[in-house]
């Protein structure tokens, strides 16, 4: 089953393709995946880059395909004209291309556009006529949908997934589902059964940034200092800086703070995310911290200083922000 099917399309028999989205990184991952499709993975394909190769590049290629018999899938990336920023000495080539797609049924070639844009300009008469002549596929991702979406991706890739193991996936891809599909690809490696454990998931995926700061601020408002400096010690070793940590700090000690002062005001866990516009899985994991207001404020503004104080030469070790983690 083609990955596309999992999204909205408008006619998933016609093999001529628009995939339409802001997320490149999954536009693109549809698209090879129909490379994979039982009815294209023996056809030769060709790659247009409109950006790079040009329109007329593009225009020849599709020619050649009501001229030639041989069948080849044919990748459209970065195709501009689909937008509303088109400058005006493209009209030509503009013209072609509407002649060329309002024809898309004699094209002997499945043609693939993938416009990774945050809207195409649905006005024009040329993007009008590829809607009406293509499938339009729209991967288009809430956030509450990212757990459902990533396990029916990784069902059609033929392998299954504990419901632990999808949660702990998630939680550490930051709820993205970009991230879940990377981890998904590493995942393959250690799962030649096609099995996807918690087990598995939890030694295979680490931990990203924003998910061990948390954590070590977690640990240190618990009072684990142990547990908090050696969270701290590995992203260290790692390479961060205290200035590049702080900065995580500070972020995540704002939100709990915001989350802490909303709640005060009888804000529901719904109201908090459209107030503050950040993903729901972060505000439900702020809204479990028990510290109050008062501390919260008082450790916001001791990294505040404490970041402050690097970025002006004052302090350089990083035994001061080991010293800042052991005062919260």
């Amino acid at each position: 089953m083609a990955l596309i099917s999992l999204f909205k399309n408008s006619n998933q028999q016609n093999p001529q393709t628009l995939i339409c989205g802001p997320d490149e990184f999954l536009n693109d991952y549809l698209a090879n995946d129909l490379l994979q499709d039982e009815r294209y993975r023996d056809l030769d394909h060709e790659i247009v880059d409109c950006e790079l190769d040009g329109l007329d590049n593009l225009i020849r290629t599709l020619s050649e395909s009501s001229i030639f018999s041989t069948e080849k899938i044919i990748i459209v990336k970065k195709p501009f004209f689909l937008t509303s920023k088109v400058a005006k000495k493209y009209d030509r080539q503009l013209q072609q291309l509407l002649k060329i797609f309002s024809q898309a049924e004699a094209l002997t070639d499945t043609v693939i556009l993938v416009a990774s844009y945050e809207k195409i300009d649905r006005r024009k008469k040329l993007v009008k006529t590829i809607i009406q002549h293509f499938n339009m596929v729209e991967p288009i991702i809430k956030p509450y949908e990212v757990g459902a979406v990533g396990k029916a991706i990784i069902k059609a890739e033929g392998y299954n997934i504990s419901n632990s193991a999808l949660t702990l996936l998630v939680e550490r891809s930051d709820q993205v589902l970009d991230t879940v599909i990377s981890n998904f690809n590493k995942l393959k490696v250690a799962a030649p059964d096609h099995q996807l454990t918690e087990e598995l998931v939890a030694a295979n995926v680490d931990l990203s940034l924003d998910q061990n700061i948390f954590a070590i601020l977690e640990s240190a408002m618990q009072h684990r200092y142990q547990e908090a400096m050696t969270r701290l010690e590995d992203q260290l070793r790692y390479g961060s800086n205290p200035i590049q940590l702080l900065a995580v700090f500070e972020n995540q000690i704002e939100l709990l703070t915001l989350t802490k002062l909303l709640q005060k005001r009888g804000r529901s866990e719904a109201q908090i995310v459209k107030e503050l516009g950040v993903h729901p899985y972060r505000v439900k994991l702020a809204m479990k911290n028990r510290s109050s207001l008062e501390t919260l404020e008082k450790v916001l503004a001791a990294a505040i200083e404490l970041e402050y104080k690097y970025k002006n030469g004052t302090y350089r070790s990083e035994e001061f922000l080991k010293m800042f983690l052991l005062s919260v």
